[in-house]
């Protein structure tokens, strides 16, 4: 199965594929065809040319079509059967379309499917909010609880539905203690449960700090992802407790790092960060120094 990023170790994987080699293979491009008229309803791309039992409908015998419901869910029932049990029936429809054949789970080719009819990319931040709300254990996979589950707490069964409700979900990440969630959730998301990893690999986590900030990205963060990767020997994973308290940090300290203090209980890799940032910075005033010539007599100023 496929595990994407914390698999593969590659960065640049998506949440919902793998980057590289694509081979398209018999199976995929008949299920690629089979979604082709859903996507297009799902990314709101009406088409005039409707498939109807494999051939294409005579322009004169088309009737005229309903617009669809404003939230995006159908609202179709059963005949017999609550708005529960068909909104379950829907549900169940949806996994099906995208389940893995040997397991009962949607996988990789499955997720990269799902994604194209939701019309989002798999590395973008919806996709890390929608696992989310699913509680995903796994990248790259859907399990049938995980889907039925998550669909149900977003209220929704179709994938027009998931589409509706994308925007109140980002407004919720948002929130301050919703956003303290998914960013917990991230780190968890991120390991490899099969290998029993307790730690992210350095360029699993700074791909994942940048993600799960697309929405309110701290001032300090490109100085400390640029510490990690300029200090690729000493950082090789990222502890739990490293990850939670950067969030801690990001809210305490001050981008100028004046009121960050060492007699504090910060990990011990924030030290590191600190001194290494300090020593830039400084370095970075001198150089402005040597190459401006109407500031050197106040470098030399401050330098006495």
């Amino acid at each position: 199965m496929g595990q994407c990023v914390t698999k593969c170790k590659n960065p640049s994987s998506t949440l919902g594929s793998k980057n590289g080699n694509r081979e398209s293979n018999k199976s995929q491009g008949k299920r690629s065809a089979s979604h082709k008229e859903e996507s297009s309803f799902a990314c709101g791309k009406a088409s005039g040319d409707i498939l109807v039992n494999g051939t294409k409908k005579m322009d004169t015998a088309v009737e005229p079509s309903q617009p669809p419901a404003p939230s995006g869910d159908t609202k179709k029932k059963d005949p017999g059967l609550g708005a529960e049990e068909s909104s379950l029936l829907r549900i169940e429809e949806l996994f099906r379309r995208y389940k893995d054949e040997r397991e009962d789970a949607i996988l990789e080719e499955g997720m990269e499917h799902f994604c194209n009819d939701l019309c989002v990319d798999p590395t973008e931040f919806k996709v890390l909010v929608l696992a989310w709300k699913f509680q995903a254990a796994t990248m790259c996979k859907f399990t049938r609880k995980e889907f039925f589950e998550g669909c149900k707490a977003i209220h929704a069964d179709t994938n027009e539905g998931i589409c509706a409700r994308f925007p109140s979900l980002l407004s919720e990440a948002k929130q301050e203690d919703r956003f303290k969630d998914l960013y917990r959730f991230t780190f968890q998301f991120g390991l490899d449960s099969e290998e029993g990893q307790r730690s992210l690999h350095r360029d699993i986590a700074i791909a994942l700090w940048k993600l799960v900030f697309t929405q309110n990205k701290p001032l300090i963060l490109d100085q400390w992802l640029n510490f990690l990767i300029d200090n690729p020997s000493g950082i090789k994973g990222i502890s739990r407790d490293t990850w939670n308290m950067f969030l801690n940090f990001t809210q305490v300290i001050g981008p100028d790092l004046s009121n960050y203090s060492e007699d504090e209980a910060w990990p011990s890799l924030f030290d590191t960060f600190v001194e290494w940032e300090m020593e830039r910075r400084k370095k970075e005033e001198e150089t402005k120094c040597i190459t401006s010539p109407d500031t050197e007599h106040l470098c030399g100023d401050e330098q006495t």
